[in-house]
């Protein structure tokens, strides 16, 4: 998200998680210029046996829920627009997000409001799999993302991550640490070599993880470089083990309140789909989620 004129859009149900989506909207360090629009879903998918007059309640409470949420937003945003819109809720965000131009899609971590029981499945996990720039999941609060933890594999989607957040209005104070997460070569064969070869093998193991980490290092100096220009203070960070849990880990260290993560990595399978990284901290992430793509 360059220093431009940009619109996001929030989707909120009115349930605690879809007012902590647009409240996070309006604290946000967006960059000047930034437009916000809203969008509820009404949705009568699998209600063919709900009552008219049910139909009836359900639809002015979206009502309300719409208008308090506009309320909400023009704290910031005096123009800001709030629509109630028809379809299937995930399809209808999406839709909607290209309708308006935004570029970043907010979000609660998981919604309770009033046609919640009608809803199948995660609205956050569907919108980001499906959103084209990036998306703002917002887990609890989510009132302030003055540090911030970027989950960096040298990936496109991860450099786009952090050329979003140099993009941002950056915050008094405001911190990136930069988490890359090695895994180290395995070998599980190697005890039952003799000692010549075994050592020979360990050898060459080790010069292929330190080879890794010395261009880990450099990528992620590349990138705080950009960061550092865009005014944030950064920290790099190696750690060494199971990615999720490593990055999770780095992510509660740093005492972050953002963790930003590019759509997909660098393996066979991330390359394909939604990579396994980006789903568990969705799921295990103890604060907000920024995923970029």
């Amino acid at each position: 998200m360059a220093r431009s004129r940009g619109t996001i859009l929030i989707a909120t149900d009115g349930s605690d998680e879809g007012k902590a989506a647009v409240n996070a909207a309006t604290t946000f360090p967006w960059p000047a210029g930034t437009r916000a629009r809203g969008v509820v879903v009404r949705s009568r998918i699998a209600a063919s046996e709900i009552p008219e007059s049910v139909w009836a309640d359900i639809e002015r409470s979206l009502a309300t829920v719409a208008e308090e949420a506009r309320k909400i937003l023009a704290r910031r945003w005096a123009d800001a627009e709030v629509s109630v819109i028809d379809g299937p809720v995930v399809d209808a965000i999406l839709s909607h997000a290209e309708r308006v131009g935004a570029r970043v899609i907010v979000v609660g971590s998981r919604g309770h409001g009033p046609i919640a029981r009608l809803l199948v499945g995660s609205t956050s996990l569907g919108v980001v799999r499906g959103m084209k720039h990036a998306a703002l999941v917002v887990r609890g609060r989510g009132r302030d993302f003055t540090r911030v933890a970027l989950g960096f594999d040298g990936s496109p989607d991860a450099r786009r991550a952090a050329t979003f957040l140099a993009g941002l209005d950056v915050p008094s104070g405001g911190q990136v640490t930069i988490i890359r997460v090695l895994e180290q070569t395995r070998m599980s064969s190697v005890s039952l070599l003799p000692s010549a070869a075994r050592n020979a093998v360990l050898a060459g193991a080790a010069e292929v993880d330190a080879a890794a980490e010395q261009k880990a290092a450099r990528e992620a100096e590349t990138v705080a470089a950009e960061l550092r220009r865009a005014g944030w203070k950064v920290d790099i960070v190696l750690r060494k083990g199971a990615p999720l849990h490593e990055l999770l880990a780095g992510t509660k260290r740093c005492r972050a309140q953002l963790l930003a993560l590019g759509a997909r990595g660098h393996t066979a399978i991330e390359r394909l789909l939604l990579g396994s990284i980006v789903e568990g901290a969705l799921h295990r992430s103890p604060v907000s989620v920024l995923v970029t793509r």
